[in-house]
Order: structure tokens, then sequence, then C-alpha cells
């Protein structure tokens, strides 16, 4: 898909004035030469993220194979219209999206395609609890774009993804990094806490033993 012949700043123009109500969308797409579908695609990804959804990209757009998914499975049970899903996932076109869905539908597998994205944004990178919670309360807030919120905070799509995930099912508790932590014994299953005591008992004797 080439690039828009259409700046920026025209865009937002056009939009402008539909918001004022001084011309109909027909009115509009007659008036800039564009189509209904062009129109909508604007409008939508402007209400998703302002001036940065209607920029242009300038180099091949990268799309994981969990944004992939995530699309053509909102598409197919009707969760968002196709405008919709193009707007929320920013996705080129709809030939793209269809491609995705003629993939998904006859089991071939969909991977991830594309380039211009940073290291960061396909490897991630260490983040702090304070900041994984602002992630994933821009990401909702837009409507679920990780691909925008990794964009926007240089970590990779699928960090994103998950801590959305995790916050949504345990809150902000969820967030936070427990690699290391040792569980607390109300958190233990009935064959962690056996364990526990077995060890416990081997210490005892182990220290009994020794004074013997």
């Amino acid at each position: 898909m080439g690039r828009s012949k259409h700046p920026l700043e025209l865009k937002l123009y056009i939009l402008q004035l539909f918001e004022e109500g001084h011309y109909s969308i027909n009115e509009l797409c007659e008036r800039f030469s564009i189509d209904h579908q062009t129109f909508h695609r604007w409008k939508m990804r402007f209400e998703a993220s302002g001036r940065e959804g209607l920029q242009e990209a300038t180099s091949c757009k990268f799309y994981s194979k969990e944004l992939k998914l995530a699309a053509v499975e909102d598409y197919i049970q009707r969760n968002y219209s196709q405008m919709e899903v193009l707007a929320k996932y920013e996705i080129s076109s709809t030939s793209v999206l269809k491609s995705w869905v003629k993939k998904y539908t006859s089991h071939s597998e969909i991977k991830d395609t594309g380039k211009g994205m940073s290291q960061a944004m396909t490897e991630g990178r260490k983040t702090t609890f304070e900041e994984r919670i602002e992630i994933v309360e821009y990401c909702l807030k837009h409507q679920k774009n990780y691909q925008l919120a990794a964009h926007t905070y240089g970590v990779s799509y699928q960090q994103v993804y998950q801590w959305t995930k995790k916050f949504e099912t345990n809150g902000e508790e969820g967030l936070r990094d427990r690699r290391g932590r040792t569980k607390d014994e109300i958190e233990l299953t009935i064959e962690e806490k056996l364990k526990l005591e077995i060890q416990r008992i081997e210490r005892e004797n182990e220290r009994l033993r020794a004074e013997n």
C-alpha cells in the first residue's frame, strides 16, 4: 500500500470540519476526493491515538504474531467492525487484514512480519512496578492497543499483552515481579507444604544428630 497523498494537517482539518458540523461525510469525501472507508479509518485512528494515529509510517510496519491473531479473532467474532479492527490495531489496509484472516481460516501458520520496529520493542526491556501500571493504564485507555502502548513506552508487544492480561485477572498485584520471591505459606499447594515439612524434619534430624 502506498503512502497517503493527504498530509497530516489536512486530515486533521477534514476531521475538524466534520466535528464542527460544517459538512456531512458525503460532502467532505466529495470535496477532498477521499472515499468513505478512508474517512472512517482516519476518524477511528484519531479517536484511538490522536495525531499519532494519523501519521504515516516512515518504514514497513511491524506486525507481531500476537497482534495478528488478536485482530483476526476480533474480526471473526464480530467484536468490532472491520474499520474498528483496522484502527484498533493500526493495520495499514483491509487487504492486509483479509490476508491474515485467510491464513487463519486455512490453518496456515501466522508469523511476525515487517521491519522498522526498534530492538527494544521486539525484545522488551526491564521495567519497574510503577511503569507497568502506567503502561497497562495507557493500553486500556486506548482500547487495548498493545502495539501503540509498546511503541509509546519502548517495550515489546508481548510484554504489554501479558501485563494487561495479568492486570485484568489480578489487578495491580498481578504486575509485581515475583521472580526469586519465596511464596507465602498461604499460597502454597498441599504438595508444596508437605515438601517443606519434610525438609524441616530432615533439618531438625540433622541438628539432633550433630548435637549427639
